[in-house]
């Protein structure tokens, strides 16, 4: 099963798991990126769809969220500024981004997951990418060099599946990209470090530093459909929205120097057993869990909590049952490859339109 993004909305992969389970076809392998990332390794880590709940809708948790503050660089002037350049901008990665300070909220280095309790059923894959500059680097012209190595940090078992593999993004039909061609595999890398480094959005959260190197987010590979098919003989990920083109797109080109929505039509247009229908997800949470907003009094753009902790876990439980409905309605599917409740399908996720 692919978890792929999600965000503060991660919850919602609760209930598809536990769709999933329900359905008889509990997952053997958990591949996840961004957000999606700490929703896997809350199942990993708890033995029970009660206790994963309990967990996400802790006040720890809620305390923890509520403590993210935005930095001097998410000021809305300057923000908008930088937006604007990026979008009138067509170069693929042409400078070596910065990736150290510019970014809008600081996030701690370890997140509050839970310890492990006994071992497993499923395994976990978690997508991020090494970052192959230093900060001395920053801004300095890229002239056709390879800035990112996706990395997949997961078990042994899992790795020796994956060895070999090429990074998806970094062939030569995604054009003049910043993504070295070898996957590499990390057995050694803690979960909880892992997590943090997929969750690391470009111009979002600070990259996180570990031993001596230095990581970006599984935005690197939101999709990896081709590694869960090495993984797997049976795959399970969702059909997403398209990117937002006047933030997302560009900040995907100037960082990765890819576009972002070519790369949603060309997963949809794969093969995937079951295909669970998330590309709504904007629209039916939006008012459900973490909120961006534009503090013109403080002059930030600002992640802002629910009021109360109760109602924290009314939204918590309102994305559990919406990814525990999307989960049903994809494995009730007559047949594999199934994409025809998609909901939200258009010129920009699909091929066709």
């Amino acid at each position: 099963m692919v978890m792929a993004g999600g965000g503060f909305r991660f919850s919602y992969y609760l209930g598809m798991y536990a769709a999933a389970v329900e359905s008889g076809k509990a997952p053997d392998v958990l591949l996840a990126s961004c957000g999606g990332s700490i929703a896997a390794a809350v199942i990993a880590a708890l033995p029970d769809d009660a206790q994963r709940k309990k967990w996400v809708s802790s006040p720890e948790m809620y305390a923890f969220m509520c403590g993210l503050r935005s930095t001097p660089k998410a000021a809305i002037g300057r923000s908008f500024a930088h937006a604007i350049k990026r979008h009138l901008s067509s170069g693929r990665a042409a400078r070596i981004p910065d990736l150290f300070d510019d970014y809008f909220f600081d996030i701690p280095a370890q997140l509050p997951l839970p310890p492990r309790q006994g071992d497993s059923e499923v395994a976990l894959a978690i997508v991020g990418g090494k970052i192959l500059f230093s900060p001395d680097e920053v801004g300095q012209l890229r002239g056709g060099r390879k800035l990112f190595a996706e990395t997949v940090f997961t078990d042994p078992r899992s790795a020796a599946l994956l060895d070999g593999a090429v990074a998806p993004l970094s062939v030569p039909e995604w054009g003049d990209n910043a993504i070295e061609a070898p996957l590499r595999l990390d057995v050694a890398m803690p979960v909880a470090d892992a997590v943090r480094i997929s969750i690391s959005d470009m111009y979002y959260f600070r990259c996180h530093t570990h031993s001596s190197g230095h990581y970006m987010g599984g935005v690197i590979d939101l999709f990896p459909i081709e590694l869960a098919h090495r993984l797997a003989d049976s795959v399970t990920i969702e059909m997403k929205s398209q990117f937002n083109r006047a933030l997302a797109i560009p900040a995907l080109r100037t960082v990765l120097g890819i576009d972002g929505n070519a790369r949603l039509r060309h997963i949809h247009a794969q093969h995937a057993d079951v295909w669970v229908d998330t590309s709504d997800v904007e629209r039916v949470l939006s008012t459900r869990g973490m909120q961006k907003l534009l503090s013109w009094r403080h002059n930030r753009i600002r992640l802002v909590m629910p009021g109360s902790h109760a109602t924290y876990v009314e939204h918590i439980d309102a994305q559990w049952q919406y990814g525990y409905a999307r989960g049903i309605e994809a494995f009730g599917q007559p047949g594999s490859n199934q994409q025809s409740h998609m909901r939200n399908a258009n010129k920009y996720n699909r091929v066709g339109f």
